[in-house]
């Protein structure tokens, strides 16, 4: 049975890999909208600081830990997480089973060469998987942006991918989603960069480190430094402050 734990305000589903496909594949039949999000140290910062955000990430139906320093801190909190279920890795699964299932899939986010790429290249990895559509994650304004959606909604997608970053793919999914009645949407940050081939993966030694953030640093040194050692930092904190009021 699921148990949702909370950390720093937000709700997360204590579930294995398995379990959350088993949970996608639910919410597939029902063929009602449902929303998923993944949350790391950099998400739960910002919904620390974000009321919206977090009203968004509370409201989701599916919420995984994405990244080692989460599992850790659920140990150290004594509400300890099963394991991980890295965003990229439940999208290779989902995109694996819809290939097999028949399930209609839509991609939205990154660059248009890029989400090209993507699709061009799990077309040929799965040959019976059924693409609703694809573009790339720029509008301006209201207006395009109900536009995307309504091309969505009138997909027939099963599963919508969202490369966008945060919190700009939570509140388009949150403003939209029971709209375009897709019955699983997840967002997928950098995902569609990494499965076109543009930018590399951290090594499995380091992902079973918990050390994919460095890796991620080492390639956008000048982007990721504010993130990872001036932003992230507030995790430290906030990881104290819970675990004295648990010992409270």
């Amino acid at each position: 049975m699921n148990q949702r734990i909370t950390m720093m305000g937000c709700g997360i589903d204590n579930l294995s890999m398995e379990e959350t496909l088993a949970r996608v594949e639910e919410f597939i039949r029902s063929g009602r909208p449902h929303q998923h999000v993944v949350v790391n140290v950099d998400k739960l910062v910002k919904a620390s600081r974000d009321p919206a955000l977090r009203r968004i990430v509370n409201a989701c139906d599916l919420v995984s830990a994405d990244g080692m320093p989460v599992v850790w801190a659920s140990r150290l909190l004594g509400r300890p997480l099963k394991e991980r279920v890295a965003g990229i890795d439940l999208f290779e699964a989902l995109m694996r089973r819809a290939g097999e299932r028949g399930w209609r899939v839509f991609l939205l986010g990154a660059q248009d060469a890029v989400v090209g790429t993507v699709a061009a290249i799990y077309r040929e990895r799965y040959p019976g998987l059924q693409l609703a559509g694809w573009r790339d994650g720029y509008w301006q304004g209201e207006q395009e942006e109900a536009a995307v959606a309504r091309v969505i909604a009138e997909s027939g997608a099963d599963l919508l991918f969202v490369a966008i970053s945060s919190p700009k793919k939570e509140q388009f999914l949150g403003k939209y989603q029971a709209a375009m009645r897709v019955p699983f949407a997840m967002g997928v940050g950098g995902t569609f960069d990494v499965a076109s081939g543009r930018v590399r993966r951290a090594p499995g030694w380091m992902q079973r480190a918990g050390l994919e953030w460095f890796w991620r640093f080492l390639q956008e040194p000048r982007r990721m430094f504010r993130r990872y050692f001036i932003d992230d930092m507030v995790f430290l904190w906030l990881l104290i402050k819970e675990a004295a009021r648990g010992r409270t």
